[in-house]
């Protein structure tokens, strides 16, 4: 196991390096950063010249990547172009982001594999079909229709809820905004858990294990449920930065000033520091995912092994 980590990580170095350099380059060719600093009257050449100094930005691409690589490694992710630090954004962003990401995370496990459960083992049945059909519905639907439904009827029309979030963002508040941002992947959760286990339940080490007697709640929860949840939790563990950056149209709704909303702001603006520095956030939370998801294998199936 000690091995693996270690090769584990480093593998990641190279992955890291090449996601980062892939986001910096597509992040340089959205346009002029300067011109967008300047408004809409274009920059005079003499205060374009001194910004591009300022910024780095007259140096080749390549130069300014080493550059930014090297001030990461330092924990320094560059300035804003409006003077603030990227990692003063990253410290006010983060934390709400990760806040509604815990929320929506944890409806798609207790809500997504509950019912996946139910109807993986009640196939074809009345609750099986409507749970897929309703599923079905819920991935049709695109995000920001079921956010202002929602907000709609819960803060607005009911008020059971505040339509918008405050500026420090409590869990309670973010309960309404992470059932919109899991809804989608909750969906696929459901169908995932639900197939899986009507699979496996046909498998001979549960036919073995109910000839020998165990009761049906040791079957289902020891056997059939952690080999059953080996794709869904690599679905969760992928699905935790996918949340994380696609946040922007659920923040947008409920005015949450997370991740999606900087990002949002960085690529308005074309504020490169700012969206290649949360990016690179991201790409870390891939990668930490990944591997926590790799580990966990082995716990949720004993024949899973690494030399």
């Amino acid at each position: 196991m000690g091995r693996y980590v270690i090769r584990r990580l480093l593998q990641m170095i190279p992955v890291f390096i090449g996601a980062t350099l892939l986001l910096f380059l597509m992040v340089n060719v959205m346009g002029d950063p300067i011109a967008g600093l300047c408004g809409d009257k274009a920059c005079d050449p003499a205060t374009a010249a001194q910004l591009e100094k300022e910024f780095g930005l007259d140096k080749p691409v390549w130069q300014q990547y080493l550059t930014y690589m090297g001030n990461v490694f330092t924990g320094d992710f560059g300035t804003a172009f409006n003077g603030q630090k990227v990692t003063e954004l990253l410290a006010s962003a983060y934390p709400v982001t990760v806040r509604l990401t815990i929320v929506a995370i944890f409806f798609e496990i207790v809500v997504g594999i509950t019912l996946g459960v139910i109807c993986g083992l009640r196939r074809g049945r009345a609750v099986d079909t409507s749970v897929l059909v309703i599923t079905l519905i819920v991935i049709a639907i695109p995000t920001f229709v079921t956010g202002y439904v929602l907000q709609y009827l819960f803060g607005i029309e009911w008020g059971v809820v505040s339509p918008t979030v405050s500026s420090d963002a409590p869990f309670n508040e973010l309960i309404l905004p992470g059932i919109v941002l899991a809804s989608v992947s909750l969906a696929y959760v459901t169908r995932l858990t639900r197939t899986s286990i009507a699979e496996n339940a046909r498998a001979d080490y549960i036919r073995t294990a109910v000839a020998k007697g165990l009761p049906r709640r040791r079957v289902i929860t020891r056997h059939l449920l952690r080999n059953s949840l080996i794709p869904v939790v690599t679905f969760i563990g992928t699905d935790i930065g996918a949340l994380m950056g696609g946040a922007i149209v659920t923040e947008r709704i409920f005015n949450i000033h997370g991740v999606g909303y900087q990002l949002y702001q960085g690529i308005l603006r074309q504020n490169t520091q700012t969206v290649v520095g949360f990016a690179t956030i991201l790409v870390l939370v891939f990668l930490v995912a990944n591997l926590l998801v790799d580990l966990l294998y082995s716990v949720l199936d004993p024949r899973i092994r690494y030399a």
